[in-house]
């Protein structure tokens, strides 16, 4: 999933940006409100971050902007005033949520997981193979009796891995699909997921993501389960 970040403050912008990034997301960092338009324009991502008080164009502008151009997009405001009128003003324009600044980077990575869970995930979306199910939905993994709560990155890895079980996945085709681009860095980020979700799913002996070397990984369903 892409965001597109919106702050002017340097220094905490690239804090908020790295461990954004961190948590598994594609991050477009804008330093005003212009090129943050430019980005919104150029880069279409899913969610936008963006700081009340910035340069060239303010927040709240922009977000009118946004939404004028793309009325479903989710929208997170920053802003270092608690005033009730700024609060209701971002809401009015349609925004998901706000944070007052100074605030806990982690609580940024919470906020942006719920809004995208409420905005792109339907009611049942619900992944089943052999005794594991990932709901989409709530980002539960269940896989015997164990239940794992899931990254957004996580659950979208999975899904695809169970989407298209039993196929050789091509690293850069996994890549691409879920992290927007084929990088070198991302790659090394993306073997970690793996195995993490391996072992979120060793429960499940029938079940297995086996590294193909030279190509890339297969989720593999050892028996067939009964219909």
């Amino acid at each position: 999933m892409k965001v597109l970040l919106a702050e002017d403050d340097r220094d905490f912008g690239n804090i908020l940006s790295q461990y954004v990034t961190i948590n598994g997301f594609d991050v477009s960092l804008a330093r005003d409100g212009k090129e943050a338009w430019e980005l919104f324009s150029r880069e279409k991502p899913d969610i936008c971050v963006l700081d009340v008080m910035m340069p060239e164009m303010d927040g709240f502008t922009l977000g009118e902007k946004i939404k004028e151009a793309q009325p479903d997009m989710p929208l997170l405001f920053l802003t270092a005033k608690s005033l009730k009128e700024d609060i209701v003003r971002g809401l009015k324009i349609g925004a998901d949520d706000y944070i007052t600044k100074p605030f806990d980077p982690e609580v940024l990575i919470l906020k942006i997981n719920n809004i995208l869970k409420r905005a792109y995930s339907s009611a049942n979306d619900e992944y089943k193979i052999s005794n594991t199910t990932l709901n989409f939905n709530t980002l539960e993994l269940t896989c015997g009796n164990t239940k794992e709560k899931l990254t957004l990155k996580e659950a979208q890895l999975l899904k695809y891995f169970i989407v298209n079980k039993n196929k050789v996945l091509a690293r850069e085709d996994i890549l691409t699909e879920i992290w927007g681009e084929d990088d070198y860095f991302l790659g090394r980020s993306m073997d970690v997921f793996i195995s993490r979700l391996r072992k979120y799913i060793s429960e499940d002996s029938n079940i297995d993501i086996r590294t193909v070397r030279g190509t890339g990984f297969i989720l593999e369903e050892l028996t067939k389960t009964e219909a």
